[in-house]
C-alpha cells in the first residue's frame, strides 16, 4: 500500500513539476482524454510504418512522392464528408463514427494482407491487369492511413480544445501528448515488429490487433463522457464570440472560407505547411535509404523501431519539462523556437549522408514537434469559435498538411530526373543545394508567422476574446 502511494505521489509531482498544478477532477479530465490519446496515437503511429513498407512492397520506394501527391487529391472529397457529418451529427457521435469506421477498414485490409502478402512476387509476374490491382491496393492502403492521420486526430483536438479554458489547457494539453508519447513508443515495437520477431511472411498480425485497439476508443471515448463532470466539458467563451459565430454560415466549405477570412488562421496554416515541407525532404531520404537496405516485413520492423524511437525522445523531452518554455515563456516563445531547430536539422542534412544520421535526424525533428510545436499550436485554436475548432482546424491539417507534404513530395519528384542526367553523385549534389535554397527563407517566413502568432493569442486571452 505505502509502495502505491509512493509511486502516485511521484507521479502527481512529476505533473507538477512538467505541467503545473491540477485540480483533482482536472487532472482526472486529463488522465481520461490522455488515454483516448495513447490508442489514437499508438494506431497511429504503428500504421504510419505499414503505410509506408507495404507500400513499398506493392507499389515501390520511388512511387511515395506520387503517393503523397495524389493524397492530397483524395482527401478533398473525405473532408467534404467529414465537414457535413459535422453539420448534422454532435460532436460525441462523430467520436464513435470515425473509431467504428476506421476500426472495422483496418480489419478488412489485415484479411487482404494475410493472403496477398506473401505473393507478391508470385503475382508481379502474371498478367498486367493482376499488377494495377496490387498496385492500386497499395495507393488505396497508402491513402487510408494518411486519411486516418488527418482525421482522427484532428477531431480528438478539436473536441479537446473545445471542451477547455486556455489555463487549463496550457498544463493539460502537454500531459495528454505525453501519454501519446507513450502510446507512440510502447505501440509501433510492440505491435508494429510482431511479426518479423515471431518469424511471419505477412503484416496480419499487427494490422489486425490495430484494428481492435481503433474500435476500443469508442468504449474508452463513452467512460470519459460518463466520468467527467460536466462543468468541466465548458469551451472558452470570449466577449465577443456570439457575434462572430452569427457571421457564420454552414456549408463544407465553410472551414476553408474561415482559413482565407482570417490571418490568425492563415499563419497557422503556414506554420504546419513550412514544416512538413522541409520534413517531407527529410522523411523521402530516410524512406529511399532505408527501402534500400530492408524490405517487407524487415521494414515494417525498422520503420517501426523509428517510430518508437520519436515518441521516446518526444516523452524525454516532455518529462524533462520541455513544456515548461510555454508555460512561463508563452506560446510565441515555444512556436519561435521550432524553426531554429529545424533550420539546424537542415544544416545537418544538407551536409551529412548516411542511414544512421539520417535516423538520428527524423527522430529529433519529429519528437521536438510533438513535445513543443504540436501543444503549442493545438492551444491556438483555444480562443476560437467552435466552427474554427472543427471545420477550420480540419482545413488546416488536412489540406495544410497534405498540401505541404505534396509541395515537398514534387520537389522530392525532381531527385530522379535529376539522377539520371547528371549520376547519383552529382544529382544528389544538385538537389541538395535547391534544398538549401528553398528551405532556409521558408524557415524565416515561419519565425515571423511564430511571433505573430504568439502574440494575437496572448491578446486574445488577456482581454477575453475571441480571435475568429
Amino acid at each position: 500500500m505505502d509502495n502505491k502511494k509512493g509511486i502516485l505521489h511521484f507521479f502527481q509531482w512529476i505533473c507538477r513539476f512538467n505541467f503545473g498544478i491540477f485540480e483533482k477532477e482536472e487532472f482526472k479530465k486529463f488522465i481520461r482524454l490522455g488515454l483516448i490519446f495513447i490508442l489514437i496515437i499508438g494506431v497511429y503511429w504503428t500504421l504510419r510504418p505499414l503505410k509506408d513498407s507495404i507500400f513499398i512492397l506493392l507499389v515501390g520506394k520511388y512511387q511515395l512522392p506520387f503517393a503523397k501527391t495524389i493524397s492530397v487529391l483524395t482527401l478533398l472529397p473525405l473532408v467534404m464528408f467529414y465537414t457535413k457529418l459535422l453539420e448534422k451529427t454532435s460532436r460525441e457521435k462523430m467520436l464513435h463514427i470515425l473509431p467504428l469506421f476506421y476500426g472495422i477498414t483496418i480489419l478488412a485490409f489485415s484479411v487482404l494482407m494475410f493472403f496477398i502478402q506473401p505473393k507478391v512476387k508470385d503475382i508481379a509476374l502474371q498478367s498486367s491487369i493482376y499488377n494495377i490491382a496490387i498496385k492500386g491496393l497499395g495507393y488505396l492502403w497508402y491513402l487510408f492511413v494518411e486519411s486516418f492521420g488527418s482525421l482522427v486526430v484532428a477531431l480528438f483536438w478539436a473536441y479537446t480544445a473545445d471542451t477547455t479554458e486556455p489555463t487549463s489547457a496550457k498544463k493539460g494539453f502537454p500531459l495528454i501528448y505525453a501519454f501519446g508519447q507513450l502510446g507512440g513508443i510502447i505501440f509501433p515495437f510492440g505491435i508494429g515488429g510482431l511479426p518479423y520477431r515471431l518469424g511471419n511472411q505477412t503484416d496480419f498480425l499487427s494490422m489486425a490487433i490495430l484494428g481492435i485497439l481503433t474500435l476500443l476508443i469508442i468504449p474508452l471515448f463513452r467512460y470519459f463522457l460518463k466520468a467527467t463532470p460536466k462543468k468541466l466539458l465548458i469551451s472558452f467563451h470570449g466577449e465577443n464570440e456570439t457575434a462572430i459565430e452569427k457571421k457564420q454560415e454552414p456549408g463544407f466549405l465553410e472551414g476553408l472560407k474561415l482559413v482565407l477570412k482570417h490571418r490568425y488562421l492563415l499563419g497557422i496554416f503556414a506554420v504546419n505547411f513550412i514544416y512538413e515541407v522541409v520534413v517531407t525532404i527529410f522523411d523521402f531520404n530516410f524512406k529511399l535509404a532505408a527501402g534500400t537496405q530492408y524490405t517487407g516485413v524487415a521494414l515494417s520492423n525498422y520503420l517501426s523501431i523509428y517510430g518508437s524511437s520519436v515518441n521516446v525522445v518526444s516523452l524525454s523531452c516532455l518529462l524533462l519539462g520541455i513544456s515548461n518554455i510555454t508555460r512561463f515563456l508563452g506560446i510565441g516563445a515555444a512556436l519561435a523556437l521550432m524553426p531554429i531547430i529545424v533550420g539546424s536539422a537542415l544544416f545537418g542534412f544538407l551536409t551529412i549522408d548516411s542511414l544512421t544520421f539520417l535516423f538520428i535526424l527524423m527522430v529529433g525533428s519529429k519528437a521536438i514537434n510533438y513535445a513543443l510545436n504540436g501543444p503549442a499550436l493545438k492551444q491556438l485554436y483555444v480562443p476560437t469559435t467552435p466552427d474554427v475548432k472543427f471545420k477550420a482546424q480540419a482545413w488546416i491539417e488536412t489540406f495544410g498538411s497534405r498540401s505541404s507534404k505534396q509541395g515537398g513530395s514534387l520537389f522530392n519528384m525532381l531527385l530522379s530526373p535529376l539522377q539520371s542526367a547528371f549520376g547519383n553523385v552529382i544529382g544528389k549534389s544538385y538537389y541538395l543545394y535547391i534544398s538549401g535554397i528553398l528551405c532556409f527563407p521558408l524557415l524565416g517566413l515561419w519565425l515571423i508567422m511564430a511571433i505573430f502568432l504568439g502574440k494575437t493569442f496572448r491578446k486574445a486571452v488577456r482581454e477575453n476574446k475571441v480571435i475568429c
